[in-house]
């Protein structure tokens, strides 16, 4: 079955504490964006790709990639004004009958294992998403800031790439939004879908801000290490 592979990179740089969008910020020496990409062209070429940006971001992204001569081949999509909106613009080309990977531009870590395990879920499962255990205490907080502990064995944290078969994933965002849906998966259940939770990996990071730029380039140290 076909792959197709939406990465969605929206960041605006307001958390970073400057002008430079988050995903065009360098870990290691290249843009994270550009780890995000490779992570899933160096697992298998055959994958179609589908890169979201900002609008006013297309030409800042076009001229580094310009020059610094990264030619893979890849659909460049308008975002919306929502990640919601970006992503159902990113499903207007992919075709029924497929199996579609929805990815925050944002996590460059995306490694084989996790991949292989992600896919592999995905020939028996409609909907796929990668989930770690929550390792520290947890608190729920009430309206008026009181607190009690909760039990962290009841919950997991969940990351992206979050699979789905192409035209289950497509009748789900072609409803409303809403402000509840907090990923791919919220959206595809709220249309009636399953999803099958598969092993995350804590290295799959979420860069949103500079102390996760800082775990990357670290991260981006152990691994050039591991590779050596």
């Amino acid at each position: 079955m076909k792959i197709f592979v939406i990465i969605v990179a929206g960041g605006s740089g307001t958390r970073m504490g400057g002008d430079v969008p988050k995903q065009f910020l360098e870990v290691g020496g290249i843009p994270v964006l550009r780890r995000t990409i490779e992570c899933f062209t160096e697992f298998d070429s055959r994958i179609e790709m589908i890169v979201v940006l900002p609008e006013s971001q297309r030409e800042y992204w076009k001229t580094y990639c310009m020059k610094e001569n990264f030619n893979l081949r890849y659909r460049l999509v308008s975002g919306g004004i929502t990640r919601f909106h970006s992503v159902r613009n990113a499903l207007r080309y992919v075709p029924d009958g497929a199996v579609v990977a929805i990815h925050d531009g944002v996590r460059p870590f995306a490694d084989r294992d996790l991949l292989e395990r992600i896919f592999e879920a995905a020939e028996k499962h409609d909907g796929v998403i990668p989930a770690i255990p929550l390792y520290d205490s947890i608190r729920s907080v009430s309206e008026d800031g009181g607190t009690a502990p909760a039990d962290r064995s009841r919950f997991v944290s969940v990351q992206t790439p979050q699979v789905f078969r192409s035209e289950l994933i497509k009748k789900a965002y072609s409803g409303a939004f809403r402000p509840d849906f907090t990923d791919d998966a919220s959206v595809f259940q709220s249309a009636g879908g399953k999803v099958e939770l598969v092993q995350g990996s804590r290295l799959n990071m979420k860069i949103t801000d500079r102390e996760d730029l800082k775990l990357a380039e670290a991260v981006s140290l152990l691994l050039e290490t591991d590779e050596k």
